[in-house]
């Protein structure tokens, strides 16, 4: 499969001459409308059936009346309905941090050019992990806000209920510049909120990603031993993951199906694969899948009262070889979605903060936040990064 730096197009578009991110540079996923240019979406037969854009999409408008300059449009998996960043038409975006492993997806163009250091910033999208997995592959920070609390408008859409717009950056504190643009300013904390570790999705991991947070997270005041007494499942979580992977799939369909079916466009394998099946899902499985995230939703509130933090591995392990086969990739995503979902179904903020490496390899630790506490997150992670930097001696 052919590498690619990451961007489908160069583009120069100036941002206001002042603001927060005055003389910053940020990259756009290409879901995020651009005016006078289409919308690829990933898929050939997309940005053959659908026109330039009239407007830009609110988070690029955002992000250039805070002083950034759009630098290109960037590499997505085919309608973001994928996690490894292997796209079958334009090739895989090249891991900065690891040449010989995917860039995870489908946000994969924006992080490369993020970790590559060709831009800033990388705006992408998050709706079952698009921001977050490759974030830890590449060895950048990753957010997933609460959900709806960045407007959508001008991108295209996935899975309504889940869509989120999340971005990249390699310093944190051009990173946490972004989140208050964003409207979630970081919140003044002088030390770590309290930060536990649910059991489940350390038993998911990999036995060396969690030794490897571990020891990455002890110099910095980090105890990231899961609690056995603080399970958030009753049946584990592939129950959460078959709940977010039905209800995700009965709302794409219903995105997607109309053009779809009139269209019958070239999707990879693997896309391809998961659309037949987002097409077979009833409405009665759907509901029940509701109800499920419902209970979901409450249990997570409940693990999240008095303002403490989860934290959990991002994945499984580093990401997968660019030589593993199709199976191998499905597997991985199969179970990084065991981690992954958490958020997703109830709604909550995530980052993923850079920490360890395994086999060479970067592995992120997540943490996740109550609604609206985003801005808890952003500070937890700056205070971790001092503390890094006062430990390497860095500025």
């Amino acid at each position: 499969m052919e590498q690619t730096d990451g961007f489908i197009a160069r583009l120069a578009i100036q941002g206001a001459q002042t603001g927060p991110l005055s003389g910053r540079t940020f990259a756009a996923k290409d879901l995020f409308d651009i005016a006078g240019h289409v919308t690829g979406a990933g898929n050939p037969d997309w940005a053959r059936t659908h026109g330039p854009a009239a407007d830009n999409a609110f988070a690029v408008d955002l992000l250039l009346r805070a002083g950034a300059s759009l630098a290109g449009k960037t590499h997505t998996d085919e309608l973001a309905y994928s996690l490894m960043g292997v796209n079958a038409h334009y090739g895989v975006p090249i891991n900065p941090a690891a040449p010989d492993r995917v860039p995870g997806g489908s946000s994969s163009g924006s992080v490369s050019v993020t970790a590559a250091g060709l831009v800033d910033i990388g705006l992408g999208s998050d709706t079952g992990g698009s921001v977050r997995l490759p974030a830890s592959f590449c060895g950048v920070y990753g957010m997933r806000p609460t959900h709806g609390a960045i407007a959508t408008d001008g991108l295209t859409q996935l899975a309504p209920s889940f869509d989120t717009v999340g971005w990249f950056a390699s310093d944190i504190n051009v990173f946490t510049a972004v989140g208050e643009v964003f409207g979630a300013p970081e919140r003044k904390l002088d030390e770590l909120p309290a930060i536990v570790c649910p059991y489940e999705p350390w038993e998911a991991a990999e036995p060396e990603t969690c030794a490897a947070l571990r020891d990455a997270g002890a110099p910095l005041g980090l105890d990231l031993t899961p609690l056995a007494s603080m399970r958030l499942t009753e049946g584990g979580l592939g129950e959460w993951r078959e709940a977010f992977r039905v209800h995700q799939a009965w709302e794409i369909w219903r995105i997607h199906g109309a053009w779809i079916s009139k269209t019958q466009p070239s999707f990879g394998p693997g896309v391809k694969e998961r659309f037949a099946m987002a097409q077979q899902v009833s409405d009665d499985d759907a509901a029940e899948a509701h109800d499920f995230r419902e209970a979901v939703r409450k249990r997570m509130r409940d693990a999240l009262q008095g303002e403490r933090l989860l934290a959990l591995p991002t994945s499984p392990g580093p990401a997968p070889l660019l030589s593993d086969d199709a199976e191998a990739l499905e597997d991985f995503r199969r179970r990084a979605f065991e981690l992954l979902c958490i958020a997703g179904l109830a709604g909550l903020p995530q980052i993923s903060i850079p920490l360890a490496s395994v086999d060479g390899a970067p592995v992120g630790l997540s943490l996740i936040g109550a609604p609206g506490e985003d801005g808890a997150l952003f500070r937890a992670a700056k205070l971790l990064a001092a503390r890094s930097a006062a430990l390497t001696g860095a500025d």
